[in-house]
């Protein structure tokens, strides 16, 4: 009997990328249960930054938040994309319930656990709060977010730092592209400082952030049939200060061979050889203007945490559709 290959779109991302030169694997595939529950430790992590920023903002802003929100004679739905563990967003929901706002939490998130745990979390702390939680990608799900009801959207977290410009471009004008005249999006930036600190929260002194990535490695062991032994591999990070672009790889410390059976490919790599696994892009003002005018939003406010090192900018729609197509003001 011939061998039968996996044709998910993991298994085809993997191959993809393993084939690729140079390599690299798909960030977006590092949210199974094992490296979730990683993240959520990197997210404890003092030298991580960005949560307390963010958590900071919301603290800070729920009350304004609220007000930019509610409309008194009609509901509304908060929508989130990659909603994890919900921390930030447990503020606001806590302070939107308590004051009595007509709305529903649609959380969306890739990891079933994830949102197992942030909807009985929910349930416990706000019992009677209308949640109807979605899993799996969130570029797949966001068709669903049509209908009349007026939308807020969250996207937080800088999850908007792991694509380049021009997917950046992509994602947003697809979501400008179904959303409604009233609606508003609430995206988090990470803010470009000093790179001693952003290489601290990526190149951790635990090593939480090596274990997040060789997780990815782990994973396509487990459910694609390979064996990667994650021992011969060393976590990389670098920072260019003036694109802002952090980035991800794992380096091979010896020329070997990886047979992945669900693919019936054996994947070489040479010492040496890197495998690009994630980019972090970091922002300055311009740079978030001119991507909102670019996608079709425009910008009501930004909101700081006391340090100025992350922002939630909170974007309106702009009345026309035809969009500049200007490319990353930073590109090298």
């Amino acid at each position: 009997m011939d061998k039968i290959i996996k044709t998910t779109g993991f298994a085809e991302d993997t191959l993809i990328g393993l084939s690729s030169k140079p390599k690299y694997l798909l960030s977006k595939y590092f949210y199974d249960e094992s490296g979730s529950r990683i993240f959520e430790e990197i997210m404890r992590m003092p030298e991580y930054y960005l949560t307390d920023c963010e958590l900071e903002i919301f603290e800070n802003y729920k009350i304004e938040f609220a007000d930019q929100f509610f409309s008194p004679d009609k509901g509304f739905q908060l929508i989130e994309l990659g909603a994890g563990d919900g921390l930030k967003t447990k503020v606001l929901l806590s302070h939107l319930f308590k004051n009595g706002v007509d709305f529903t939490y649609i959380p969306i998130d890739i990891s079933r656990e994830s949102m197992e745990k942030l909807k009985q979390d929910i349930h416990k702390r706000l019992p009677g709060l209308d949640v109807r939680e979605q899993i799996g990608d969130y570029l797949d799900l966001i068709p669903l977010l049509n209908g009349s009801i007026p939308k807020i959207v969250l996207f937080l977290g800088s999850n908007i730092g792991n694509y380049s410009y021009e997917e950046s471009l992509t994602f947003l004008r697809q979501l400008r592209s179904i959303l409604n005249a009233e609606d508003k999006l609430l995206i988090g930036f990470d803010v470009k400082k000093d790179p001693e600190i952003i290489l601290r929260a990526y190149n951790d002194p635990y090593g939480l952030t090596a274990a997040f990535n060789l997780n990815l490695l782990s994973r396509i062991n487990d459910e694609l049939d390979a064996d990667f032994n994650t021992d011969n591999f060393i976590h990389q990070e670098v920072y260019d200060p003036y694109t802002g672009t952090a980035e991800s790889y794992l380096i091979s410390t010896k020329d070997q061979q990886v047979h992945i059976l669900d693919l019936d490919r054996t994947i070489h790599l040479q010492e040496n050889e890197r495998i690009y696994m994630e980019m972090s892009q970091k922002y300055d003002e311009t740079m978030i203007k001119t991507l909102a005018g670019n996608s079709g939003f425009r910008i009501i406010n930004n909101y700081y945490d006391k340090r100025s090192w992350f922002v939630d900018s909170l974007w309106g729609l702009n009345s026309s559709r035809d969009f500049n197509n200007h490319s990353d003001p930073y590109q090298k």
